[in-house]
């Protein structure tokens, strides 16, 4: 969504759109004069694919689905075009949508057109001053979970979410829906993921809160503006978004930060100097939203189960020669890490 990095890995293996197609789309759905499009893939969104449009001068960004799907569940983008359209009405920050279209013939795919976001994401290193200002690296942490209670005060029904996912039970739900997705790709057996499943069902707490959750929020999602003060340009990658209870997100935030002192977590690249510690960034939630924090590490452990079947999910289409990107052969080894460190929360809940 900032400057575009072009990923050699995505190239060989997504086809380039077809430029001409898109091309008479865009003129008739876009002002400006007719032109042809420069088009070059991005990296950022692990599933979802992500292009960058130049049109007449204009940086937009087009996302569509993979060509194969991890899950039936996943790669919906007409949900993601309803929450954007949704968050138009919010103040909670996001790339704006522009444009959509969900005739399949077209490009291939449904897809959406969204503005583009000038921004970094807080991985590796920050671009100056951000990097070696210490009061910047700490606003940027704050900033995020600031953002994210934000996000968990938007009215959904006011903004026409109604529907848009099942609250009622939503963290009731949640063991028995993800191990569900995990039969549906299982190659193996991982340890300690059956004893955790089981911990997460006995120790759920009581669900205090609904709101709107963005379901996979962490730095490679976030986009911090390119000049001071530090303030969120966009939360983006909203795929994973729906109608639950937001502790969720919060933990998952959390479940990937480090304290001074901590080995590094499953987080890569991310450099923790003069951020907030965990305990900082939980006040100011509770703070900003009112929701208590007595059981945070359940979250943070709930979190991480989560998305090591998510992944696993991916190293499943790997081992089976339905996907070739490299990095997915390092979830042989990740993915059981994940599980491990959950199952760690867990026992110091």
């Amino acid at each position: 969504m900032a400057s575009p990095m072009i990923n050699p890995e995505q190239i060989h293996r997504d086809s380039i759109l077809p430029v001409g197609r898109l091309a008479e789309w865009l003129d008739a759905h876009l002002p400006g004069p007719s032109t042809r499009p420069l088009v070059q893939p991005l990296t950022g969104g692990s599933s979802n694919l992500l292009y960058l449009v130049e049109r007449g001068g204009r940086k937009l960004v087009l996302r569509r689905p993979p060509p194969a799907r991890y899950d039936r569940t996943s790669h919906d983008i007409s949900r993601e075009i309803r929450l954007l359209s949704a968050l138009g009405q919010t103040d909670v920050p996001h790339p704006r949508l522009i444009a959509w279209s969900d005739d399949a013939d077209l490009i291939g795919a449904p897809f959406l057109v969204m503005e583009h976001v000038d921004g970094f994401s807080p991985v590796g290193r920050f671009p100056e001053p951000f990097e070696t200002n210490s009061a910047h690296r700490r606003d940027i942490g704050f900033r995020m979970v600031e953002t994210l209670a934000r996000l968990a005060k938007v009215d959904w029904r006011a903004v026409g979410l109604d529907g848009f996912g099942k609250p009622d039970g939503f963290l009731e739900r949640q063991v028995d829906r993800w191990l569900a997705q995990f039969e549906r790709c299982r190659t193996r057996t991982i340890p300690h993921l059956d004893a955790l499943a089981h911990w997460l069902r006995a120790s759920r707490p009581q669900q205090v809160a609904t709101g709107l959750i963005h379901g996979d929020y962490s730095f490679p999602n976030v986009m911090i503006a390119s000049d001071p003060p530090v303030r969120m340009a966009a939360i983006v990658d909203w795929e994973s978004s729906t109608i639950g209870d937001p502790l969720l997100d919060l933990g998952h935030l959390l479940a990937g930060w480090c304290n001074p002192g901590e080995s590094r977590t499953y987080l890569r690249d991310i450099d923790w100097r003069d951020m907030p510690t965990r305990k900082e960034l939980v006040e100011r939630y509770a703070e900003l939203t009112g929701l208590p924090s007595d059981n945070i590490e359940y979250y943070r452990a709930l979190a991480l189960f989560k998305l090591a079947i998510i992944l696993e999910g991916a190293y499943a289409r790997y081992i089976d020669r339905q996907s070739d990107y490299a990095p997915h052969a390092t979830l042989e080894q990740r993915v059981p890490a994940l599980i491990e460190q959950a199952w760690g929360f867990a026992l110091g809940a």
